[in-house]
Order: structure tokens, then sequence, then C-alpha cells
């Protein structure tokens, strides 16, 4: 997670949910591609290693299905193991 984004009026279904900001990045963390706004659904703190789901899968992440999420962070990273084959 890399910023936060402020938002006065929002969608009745987002009311609760903070909208961050991420960078995908490839598996061996790296930078890929633009980064991009994601509803936070576990509490991510900036500069964390977040995972999250994009698509029909991201409005599945909050309680009510009905919204126009495309992104959500589902999980903090606790630990990253790279190993070299």
């Amino acid at each position: 997670m890399i910023g936060s984004v402020w938002a006065t009026v929002k969608v009745e279904t987002l009311k609760g949910y903070r909208l961050l900001v991420v960078q995908p990045l490839t598996h061996d963390l790296q930078e890929l591609g633009r980064p991009l706004v994601a509803v936070d659904t576990v509490s991510a703190a900036p500069g964390q290693l977040i995972y999250f789901v994009k698509s029909r899968e991201a409005c599945k992440a909050l309680e009510e299905r009905f919204n126009p999420v495309d992104a959500a962070i589902l999980g903090i990273v606790d630990d990253v193991t790279i190993l070299n084959t």
C-alpha cells in the first residue's frame, strides 16, 4: 500500500471502507504497471505488503455484494520467501 484516497461522497455500499492506493508487484517484488485504487477490507497501513484481487472477485469481498468495486485488499503479507531454483 502506497497511499490513500479521500472521497467526500461515497456510494452507500462503500461507506465505512477506506480507499487505498496500491502498487502491483511481480513475483520477485518489482513494480508492475501503474498504481490503482482498492477498497481496504483489512486495515492495511502505509508500506505494508498486501494482496488484493481485481474484477468480479473484488466486489465479493464486501458485505454488500452489489457494489462498484474493481479492486479489494484481502490480506496483509507477514513474510515472503523467494526460493532460488
